[in-house]
């Protein structure tokens, strides 16, 4: 099992930080999946039981002018990590400036993922500084619980607002309540809603758009397709970790999107040309 990776490219490198950073503000510990193709963190939170998912995709080949993978074996030829995606961004921050960063699976005292970033110095020698960031290798076993989750079969799919406007918003219910309802519909409307004993505040979005989701036959997947555009679909979530996400992002999705399944699942899409990431937040009763 080895894994061997090298970025010379200062851009993707920025870029690579700001998605791991991102991942290290929504989640303490995640898997890293690593394919010859692609790279995933992933967390496999129990949504039945109130945890939330992560599924965040990234092609190798956009960010890595190197990408060496011996997995398990030549059949399941991939190799699973748990880490602390705050130790890889922190490490990441200090070789913004690397002519080259290499990232390695090597065998210290335990199992570690090494970042050694080439800084650029005044002299002809190089300086070198290095990471160890420790890991913990996923038996083949276990890794069906680390494959991407499947599609919720959604009552209504949206773009979601700017970010930065839904952040600000959610910033000042948070204060209100523990608690928002968060509702949609095909027409392109959302609604932020926080409702206790005291107060009832509404946020209204128009004119968001729905995505062209299309089944086999050409028509909108899920029960959408028969629904009226104006009906409202909602789920109550905890606030917190709708704001936990709003403020983890560090990259601008070219498209960000909602969808819904009433009164059980908020499905939230980020698209980002290389980048996927999926946020899965289950309501509450």
């Amino acid at each position: 099992m080895k894994f061997r990776s090298k970025i010379i490219d200062i851009g993707c490198l920025n870029h690579f930080t700001r998605v791991v950073t991102t991942i290290s503000k929504l989640t303490k510990t995640c898997v890293l999946r690593l394919t010859p193709d692609n790279l995933y963190f992933v967390l496999s939170g129990k949504v039945g039981n109130g945890g939330v998912g992560l599924w965040c995709e990234l092609s190798q080949a956009k960010f890595f002018d190197e990408f060496q993978l011996e997995g398990v074996s030549a059949e399941a030829n991939e190799i699973c990590l748990e880490l602390a995606p705050d130790n890889l961004s922190r490490a990441l921050k200090t070789a913004q400036n690397a002519k080259t960063v290499k990232i390695k699976l090597t065998k210290k005292h335990c199992p570690c993922l090494t970042i050694a970033a080439e800084l650029p110095t005044m002299s002809s020698t190089s300086r070198v500084v290095t990471h160890d960031i420790p890991v913990d290798v996923i038996p083949k076993r276990l890794w069906n619980d680390f494959k991407e989750p499947s599609m919720p079969d959604f009552d209504v799919s949206i773009y979601m607002p700017p970010l930065k406007i839904m952040k600000n918003v959610v910033d000042r219910m948070k204060n209100l309540s523990n608690f928002l309802v968060i509702e949609a519909n095909m027409n392109g409307e959302m609604n932020l809603k926080i409702e206790t004993d005291l107060v009832s505040v509404t946020t209204h979005f128009r004119d968001l758009g729905n995505p062209p989701w299309a089944g086999g036959d050409g028509s909108q997947a899920g029960a959408n397709s028969q629904r009226d555009p104006e009906t409202m679909v909602q789920a109550r979530v905890d606030v917190r970790k709708l704001q936990q996400f709003l403020m983890g992002q560090q990259f601008n999705p070219s498209k960000a999107m909602c969808n819904i399944v009433q009164n059980t699942i908020i499905h939230l899409i980020l698209l980002y040309e290389d980048v996927s990431l999926q946020y899965f937040i289950p309501a509450v009763a």
